[in-house]
């Protein structure tokens, strides 16, 4: 089965916890705190498979975990990092925040890989601590929790060309005689369910040709196979507008395939096309053909006749296609996109709210992480962060806002008693 949009949610490694250890040896009265630091968790990341060409296997695992990180060790011995995972990918898939709709990257090249969720900081170690006013510190920071995130992952084919036209106009037969593909063929309307690409080779260039599912009027409002694949054809360079011989009104076919592609995307009608009326083994083809071209050769040019069955036309439609191809201005490379970068300049800003009587919350980036990576049991911990709010002036902020003791303040999922 073909997938060409799924959700997938990832979260990476939690970070290692930090130790709290101290030098005993003989023969050294002061050694001293020696609690090493927890290793960062394992990032995940998306990765581009040049032979994947559809989502199929992300839409039977949705869920991904990287590897958390070691915790930390006595003899300052630092914990190992958690193992990143990678995600495969077919090229030109898009990535998208399923919670905010914001655009995570665009993965064209083969082997690019796009970071999706970062590992959680290591928690730093009782050695990280000593100071010369706390020279035997008896805590350690809790390693931060991994980035979880939920994707939306959108796939529009990369092909030079694209074959649109109405259901059963030939496009997959053409596809089958041009190229080594095997699209299902046969003589009923919608057999087409899913993009093709083939291989097309002419006089020693080749280039890549896709079968889009036939299109018809509303499409782009949802109708038929609807907009789920004219995603396919924004990528292509040119297109091959392919009308049916069969058909009562080729005239109408043509302006109302044109119109559904200007209406789902004002780029998509502004690409190059070649025109070809397939069918031309057909009694009234040649009737149709010179119709067709009296009434659109202004502006589309030359309109091919062919058959795809007889293989009438369809080398010199073919190579039309090569020779505009190689006319066209080369591709300018993919434009940089935002990239997710999680623990890039993170926000000091702290706001404070009362939820409800006799409770608060306080939120900000930097403040939260902190407090998750406290080590609530430990009395040191829990003094140091005290003196953390104090030293920012949180406390004095939530005392403004009218905190009283043994009031609730939250502070992320950390729920403390004011004292």
């Amino acid at each position: 089965m073909f997938y060409d949009e799924v959700w997938i949610e990832v979260r990476a490694g939690r970070g290692g916890n930090g130790a709290v250890s101290f030098r005993r040896e003989p023969y050294v009265p002061f050694g001293g705190p020696n609690g090493g630091n927890g290793g960062a968790g394992g990032s995940v990341y998306l990765r581009v498979n040049p032979h994947l060409n559809s989502l199929v296997a992300l839409a039977r695992q949705r869920h991904y975990r990287a590897g958390n990180g070691v915790h930390g060790q006595g003899k300052s011995q630092q914990g190992a990092k958690g193992d990143d995972l990678y995600i495969d990918v077919p090229p030109g898939t898009i990535v998208r925040d399923a919670d905010t709709g914001e655009l995570v990257g665009d993965l064209t090249a083969p082997g690019s890989t796009l970071l999706v969720a970062r590992g959680g900081r290591g928690g730093r170690g009782n050695e990280a601590f000593k100071s010369s006013t706390r020279q035997t510190p008896r805590f350690a920071e809790r390693g931060e929790p991994g980035q979880e995130r939920r994707l939306v992952l959108e796939l529009r084919l990369i092909a030079d060309v694209g074959i649109v036209g109405k259901p059963n106009a030939g496009k997959s037969t053409l596809l089958s005689v041009v190229s080594a593909a095997r699209p299902k063929i046969a003589d009923y309307p919608f057999t087409t369910l899913t993009p093709t690409l083939g291989v097309v080779e002419v006089d020693g260039d080749t280039f890549v040709l896709a079968d889009i599912p036939g299109l018809i009027e509303g499409a782009h409002e949802g109708a038929g196979l609807g907009i789920q694949f004219l995603r396919h054809v924004a990528r292509t360079r040119l297109l091959v507008h392919l009308v049916d011989g069969a058909s009562p009104d080729p005239v109408a076919d043509y302006r109302a395939i044109n119109a559904e592609l200007a209406a789902h995307s004002p780029e998509l009608a502004a690409k190059p096309q070649i025109v070809a009326l397939n069918k031309m083994d057909l009694t009234d083809a040649a009737d149709k053909l010179r119709a067709l071209r009296n009434a659109i050769g202004a502006e589309a040019g030359t309109v091919y006749g062919i058959s795809a069955v007889t293989g009438e036309g369809v080398q010199a439609l073919m190579r039309a296609v090569a020779e505009s191809l190689a006319a066209l201005p080369a591709e300018e490379p993919p434009k940089e996109v935002f990239v997710f970068r999680p623990h890039e300049r993170e926000s000091t800003e702290v706001t404070i709210t009362k939820e409800a009587p006799g409770v608060f919350r306080v939120a900000g980036e930097e403040i939260e992480r902190l407090a998750q990576m406290t080590d609530w049991p430990s009395y040191e911990a829990a003094e140091r962060f005290e003196r953390i709010l104090s030293a920012r002036g949180i406390a004095t902020r939530l005392e403004q806002a009218g905190v009283e003791l043994g009031d609730t303040v939250l502070i992320g999922d950390i729920e403390l008693e004011w004292q």
